[in-house]
């Protein structure tokens, strides 16, 4: 057995907690985890069953913590886990699993696959078996900052960028603010007019807020990879951000792990809470419509759907804000079917989209969404997480679908009633 093997044995040993004894126990085959499924259902492929996908965490808690099981393992009738078996595992537990919790959502017994999913994945990792480019993206998040690679440099000239367009001030390092911005990669590089969108909206409601330049990135690539040291490091950097400035509410971006890691497992991770609050945008923005400070004027004329990230809304809970802010500038809004908590992945989540050996799988899982966004003859494609956005478009782009994908925050920063506007800046 090689040493990195030992390792990852090792870890999945000590992963293997009560909870998890308890869903293995539990379980009764029934099969709704598969029906739950896209790469199940878009492939008819059985392998891809999420239950099946912890085959190699259920042979170590049954070797190693029941009784038959540590009996069979003595008389050697059962195997110890291989190399070449976790290789072969990881387009199960990394290619087809976004972590999305639809799984766990329709378990009759309400096992939690996505836990089981993610202690998998510390033992995988540690023994060498993630995917190549999930593997580079959490290197360079703990080298650099960012998955992507993006360095303060790349901010500070898209805030220069946009000051100058809006004439607005984009602060940084302001102590003492209302809110600290979290941006991700894929908003810097791919969608700049998220934080444009952002400096609008906070000058109409009035907000201070601010960024903080060495806590930009909301990206969890520990999270995506399953290294919790990894996850550790980076909210960490997150929440010394943030102490540092003495904020009251960190927003997590349009970025659905983001959100995940930082509000429901940071202060675990870190082992202690937060003295500030942690909100997703969408949140935020729904309050200020509620304080009656978020004004907008004139509708879409297209027919809008809204795609639910399956972070913010399955496994986070903000279901409701997104359709009230839809309300305000959308006359013609129409829901996916099982829209909301049932609604499906766009299948880049959980690391997936950073993994080249996944596009060709992805890709037959995305016939899905391609079902639902057919069946509602909408237009345009709402949704409120890059990532989501980025594989959308992919997908939208692959089947020859044309229709736009906008995010929610730009889309009303379209519609805001018009203010006065400031004097440009000099310099």
């Amino acid at each position: 057995m090689s040493a990195s093997l030992e390792k990852g044995i090792n870890v999945l040993k000590e992963v293997i907690d009560a909870p998890i004894a308890s869903f293995f126990a539990s379980c009764v085959h029934c099969g709704l985890c598969a029906e739950a499924c896209l790469f199940y259902t878009e492939s008819g492929d059985p392998k891809f069953t999420p239950i099946h996908k912890l085959e190699p965490l259920r042979r170590v808690y049954t070797q190693e913590y029941t009784l038959l099981g540590r009996l069979q393992k003595w008389l050697g009738l059962s195997k110890p886990l291989t190399d070449e078996e976790l290789e072969e595992w990881r387009v199960l537990v990394y290619d087809s699993c976004t972590m999305c919790g639809r799984c766990s959502l329709v378990c009759p017994v309400g096992n939690d696959i996505v836990y089981m999913i993610r202690k998998l994945r510390e033992g995988m990792a540690v023994s060498g078996h993630a995917p190549p480019g999930v593997i580079g993206a959490t290197k360079r998040t703990v080298e650099i900052g960012s998955p992507m690679g993006v360095r303060w440099p790349a901010v500070a000239a898209q805030i220069k960028h946009i000051e100058a367009e809006t004439g607005l001030t984009v602060p940084v390092d302001q102590e003492g603010a209302e809110y600290m911005i979290l941006l991700s990669s894929m908003e810097i590089i791919n969608f700049p007019e998220y934080l444009s969108a952002i400096a609008k909206i906070m000058k109409q409601a009035g907000k201070t807020w601010t960024l903080c330049s060495d806590a930009f990135e909301a990206t969890n690539s520990g999270i995506q990879i399953g290294v919790s040291d990894i996850a550790r490091v980076i909210v960490s950097r997150i929440v010394n951000g943030a102490e540092r400035l003495k904020v009251k509410t960190v927003i997590s971006p349009e970025c659905g792990h983001a959100y995940m890691a930082l509000r429901w497992e940071g202060p675990n991770l870190i082992g202690r809470p937060y003295n500030f609050d942690v909100l997703h945008i969408l949140e935020v923005l729904d309050q200020f419509r509620e304080q009656g400070l978020l004004k907008t004027e004139g509708f879409e004329e297209t027919r809008l759907t809204f795609h639910d990230p399956c972070q913010i809304v399955r496994r986070g809970g903000v279901i409701e804000p997104q359709r009230n802010l839809l309300k305000m500038v959308a006359k013609d809004f129409v829901e996916m079917s099982d829209p909301g908590k049932y609604n499906w992945c766009c299948g880049g989540g959980g690391g997936v989209s950073a993994n080249e050996d996944a596009e060709a799988l992805r890709l037959v899982a995305f016939k899905r969404k391609k079902a639902q966004l057919e069946a509602t003859g909408a237009k345009t494609l709402v949704t409120a997480c890059a990532n989501c956005r980025i594989v959308l478009e992919e997908g939208l782009e692959h089947y020859q679908m044309d229709m736009p994908v906008v995010g929610l925050t730009e889309l009303l920063a379209e519609h805001l009633v018009e203010t006065e506007k400031p004097a440009a800046q000099g310099g």
